[in-house]
């Protein structure tokens, strides 16, 4: 497909992070100050992950209280609309943004409400990933969670396990996941990003039914064949992948490997602004790089929807765009 055709082409976003993905129109206006690219773009020499992360300074400043939190949802929406996003399930860690007079309620509320507004206004639906972050404590990560628990099915859909996976492995986490599983809540864990496979397999054992990245179990066939047998979805990120030295280049990007394995494998941007990315150029680099072909395109999309923590009504909906437009 040329970029033009990707570009309008129906897409399923499901790993997208709101503070990595706000617009530089949005945040300057925020922060009442020019901000240049540097200060919120990752460079080509980045090294690691940690380094990675710094860059969500500023944007975090941006999301301190209900009104910014609101603005940031329809800016976020508007981003996706720009390049025929249907559906996408954009993630936040309400911890980071409790404090100046918000609780974690009011803050996912707040979001809502700008999403809402979003989606009116640009079509596009949408729901809510909760992250926990690995540097947080288990009690707060859990009361954070129990509260996000009340928005299930009313804009939010599931739970996340975010931050540095290198510093906070899996096995930190498995207890706090036995108790999101038995609240009801499903969720997705960011695991084998930082080269440890191990954080994988224990992700799967606690009940994740998707991982983000999963770039450790390249060349790991039980790994993959243990994805494969329970149907979890592999949220790569190409871009993002590249610039934390999770892959080495595309040249040995494990995308492909997954793909003929059977995986169902979905591409997305991980942080659009951070990375300098949008669906359209994440898709164009897997043709490239990896030999994707424009059934295989169309594959990525429906795995992405058959993954998707979204109601069965917007499955339902989302896949009659698909079909139409294929």
């Amino acid at each position: 497909m040329t970029t033009e055709q990707l570009k309008k082409l129906p897409k399923i976003e499901l790993h997208c992070h709101l503070d990595g993905s706000l617009s530089m129109e949005f945040i300057q206006k925020k922060l009442g100050k020019s901000v240049s690219c540097q200060e919120v773009q990752v460079s080509k020499n980045c090294g690691s992950l940690a380094e990675y992360l710094e860059k969500f300074e500023l944007p975090c400043q941006c999301l301190q209280d209900a009104e910014g939190l609101r603005e940031a949802g329809y800016d976020f929406l508007r981003t996706a609309s720009r390049e025929n996003v249907v559906y996408t399930e954009v993630r936040f860690a309400p911890l980071l943004s409790v404090g100046l007079g918000l609780n974690t309620e009011q803050v996912i509320s707040s979001l809502l409400k700008g999403l809402a507004e979003g989606k009116r206004d640009f079509g596009v639906e949408y729901n809510v990933i909760t992250c926990a972050m690995r540097h947080h404590s288990p009690e707060d990560n859990l009361e954070m969670l129990k509260a996000a628990r009340e928005f299930l099915g009313e804009g939010v859909c599931g739970a996340d396990l975010a931050g540095a996976e290198a510093s906070y492995p899996m096995s930190n986490f498995i207890g706090l996941f036995e108790k999101v599983k038995k609240i009801g809540m499903p969720f997705t864990i960011h695991a084998g990003e930082c080269g440890n496979a191990w954080n994988i397999v224990q992700a799967a054992e606690a009940g994740a039914k998707r991982i983000g990245h999963g770039i450790a179990m390249a060349g790991k066939p039980q790994i993959r064949q243990m994805c494969r047998e329970r149907q979890i979805g592999i949220e790569m990120c190409p871009v993002s992948n590249l610039q934390t030295k999770a892959a080495e280049s595309m040249n040995n990007y494990p995308l492909r490997e997954f793909l003929d394995m059977g995986l169902l494998v979905s591409v997305n941007t991980d942080n659009r602004t951070v990375s300098g990315t949008s669906l359209t150029e994440e898709l164009e680099l897997v043709q490239k790089g990896c030999g994707v072909s424009d059934e295989e395109i169309r594959l990525l999309q429906r795995n992405a929807l058959e993954t998707a923590f979204a109601e069965e009504s917007v499955k339902h909906k989302m896949l009659k765009r698909l079909t139409q437009a294929f």
